[in-house]
């Protein structure tokens, strides 16, 4: 098995030489930082203070050096009307700024805390995964924040309490930087951010130490099990390089056409639209009940596919078509017409396919890989997206019958209320791509 091995991050381990805090403001200019976009930067009453401008992009403040593992810590407010954040391992390119932020979120969401990739994947770890963190912000005073970024692994403290913690390989170094976020309202401008006692220590790191098991760790290397999710339970599903534990729901064998696997991608190719028309839907192995499945894919324009499960072809096989089972439905709902169909949207991207729809507002994003994620707890399920849950139900009741009564499963077979099934992928001749297939079994 695939485990990430951060080096030296022992988080009970204190280095024996004194740490060295080096101070990254001086409290009176903005020596060793350089400005990116409009907003402005000045200096009041020994703080930064960031001043938002209507109708900029995001503008930035930042360090003039670059940085690799380091702790770093400072103390922040704002204005209630907006958010900001703090950026770490970060680099302009193709004329923005992406990487690493730590979130300064004061709305009622409140994620503070949370890590966010700015101009690239979005978030990688919101505070739904970790909500006992979303009381640490204070409204309207001082905030202290720390970041921990050693090797590929990323913590975040918001006043003490951990807010977040990533693994992640992308950026091993990069500039801080400190966030004025675009104004998209009038009446936002003159919105103000404050900055002040930043220090960052790159040397004789001392590890605040947390439980291991405090708070959910989000992994974000592909196609590999953490230390953590080991002991926790979770396997690969699908190892990034071969076919291995992978058939086709209508042989014992992989399809011979119809995917490919590049870069640590399983990809479905491109055909012309039809139901498991090219290559033919995959399925595992083996069988699974009681699971938290978890799937990265990206879709194309105007695609289709889906992930299934309580797949069981030798008891309700489709001819020439797709398998049937449970289905978190992967779908460009802006230019693929089956979005329209169906009853209330419950065909769209998260919907449990045919049966009942996601929310308008789910946390979709366009033109990056997106997490889905399926719980499977006895009768009870969730469809989550990017970590946040979209869909619940109860099957194995006579709500549940009810449901698959008035959809097009109505002639299937024990229809999402077998004890086991296999897990699916679905070809429906669109080019779509998923990575990071990985499952941890319930009790």
């Amino acid at each position: 098995m695939k485990k990430i091995l951060i080096a030296a991050v022992a988080l009970c381990v204190t280095l024996s030489a004194q740490a060295q805090w080096q101070t990254l403001f001086n409290g009176k200019n903005l020596k060793g930082w350089k400005k990116i976009g409009n907003a402005e930067f000045r200096v009041e009453n020994g703080a930064i203070e960031g001043i938002s401008r209507y109708g900029t992009p995001n503008s930035f403040l930042r360090t003039e050096k670059e940085y690799g593992d380091f702790i770093l810590e400072m103390l922040f407010k704002m204005d209630e009307r907006i958010n900001s954040g703090v950026q770490f391992r970060s680099h302009v390119i193709d004329g923005r700024v992406r990487g690493y932020q730590y979130e300064m979120d004061p709305s009622a969401r409140a994620w503070t805390g949370g890590i966010y990739d700015e101009g690239r994947l979005g978030w990688l770890y919101p505070l739904t995964v970790n909500p006992a963190a979303k009381d640490a912000f204070v409204h309207g005073d001082w905030n202290k924040l720390r970041i921990e970024a050693i090797g590929g692994r990323l913590r975040t403290w918001i006043n003490g309490v951990p807010a977040a913690d990533v693994l992640d390989d992308r950026d091993a170094s990069g500039f801080i930087a400190l966030q004025v976020h675009e104004i998209y309202y009038e009446g936002l401008e003159d919105s103000k951010v404050y900055w002040k006692d930043i220090r960052i220590m790159t040397e004789n790191l001392e590890y605040e130490a947390y439980p291991e098991n405090g708070i959910a760790q989000n992994n974000c290397v592909p196609n590999t099990i953490s230390e953590r999710e080991a002991e926790e339970g979770w396997k690969l599903l699908w190892d990034g390089r071969t076919t291995d534990g992978w058939r086709s729901h209508k042989s014992p064998e992989f399809p011979s056409k119809g995917w490919h696997i590049s870069d640590g991608m399983l990809v479905v190719e491109k055909a012309d639209g039809a139901e498991s028309g090219n290559g033919g839907d995959i399925i595992t192995k083996e069988k699974y009940g009681n699971f938290i499945l978890s799937v990265e894919f990206k879709i194309t324009e105007g695609a289709n596919s889906g992930i299934k499960y309580f797949v069981n072809p030798d008891i309700n096989s489709a001819a020439g078509g797709s398998a049937i089972g449970c289905e978190f439905q992967v779908l460009d709902d802006e230019k693929h017409p089956d979005a329209k169909l169906g009853v209330k949207g419950n065909r769209t991207l998260g919907s449990l396919y045919d049966l009942i729809p996601a929310p308008a507002d789910k946390p979709f994003r366009k033109g990056f890989f997106n997490k889905a994620t399926v719980i499977v707890n006895g009768d009870h399920v969730e469809h989550w997206l990017n970590d946040v849950k979209i869909v619940e139900y109860d099957r194995n009741s006579a709500q549940w019958d009810a449901l698959v009564a008035y959809s097009k499963y109505k002639n299937w077979v024990n229809f999402g209320n077998f004890e086991k099934g296999h897990i699916l992928i679905q070809d429906h001749g669109d080019e779509v791509y998923y990575k990071n297939i990985k499952i941890k079994e319930l009790d």
